[in-house]
């Protein structure tokens, strides 16, 4: 049976973790991690990011990465609403201009105000993905772990013990 695209690339990486041994709650970690950092108002930055959250921990490195790849058309999508909701938090009096001619005209107009505009919008987003983050990867977490642990009895797939003090008679 041909199966579709996501099942290949999202759900059956996530079956062969599970079947390593990877407890469904490490799982669901790297999942959430994975996905609040993906979508980090800084392009090109999530990678590292997530990386870094794997290391810090002790997440699966493969599958915080696949999921990051996965949602970096949400990070596009989510740039604006990041940038409009840091605008609301520091009570920005005059939003930034974002459509292509907009930002075209204040670059030729002048660089260094564009430049500096676009980094204060940039920390102004960082801020807002700052509040919204942690919620999202708690959300995701508590959300993600039981299905992965159904997803795992679904498939028969138990636990090996990590040492003979775990094996139960």
């Amino acid at each position: 049976m041909k199966q579709g695209f996501f099942y290949r690339r999202l759900i059956l990486p996530i079956l062969n973790l599970l079947r390593q041994g990877i407890t469904p709650e490490k799982i669901a970690l790297s999942i959430a991690f994975g996905i609040a950092l993906g979508v980090f108002p800084v392009i090109g930055a999530t990678t590292l990011l997530c990386a870094l959250a794997a290391i810090a921990f002790r997440l699966n490195l493969p599958a915080i990465q696949l999921v990051n790849y996965f949602v970096y058309p949400l990070q596009i999508a989510l740039l604006l609403p990041f940038i409009r909701f840091g605008e609301v938090l520091f009570r920005v009096r005059h939003p930034l201009p974002f459509s292509i001619t907009q930002i075209l005209e204040m670059i030729t107009t002048s660089i260094p105000n564009a430049v500096s505009t676009l980094w204060t919008a940039t920390m102004h987003a960082i801020v807002a993905w700052i509040l919204v983050g942690p919620l999202a990867v708690l959300l995701f977490y508590g959300a993600l772990a039981p299905a992965l642990r159904r997803l795992a009895h679904l498939y028969s797939i138990s636990r090996a013990p990590k040492s003979s003090t775990e094996a139960t008679p």
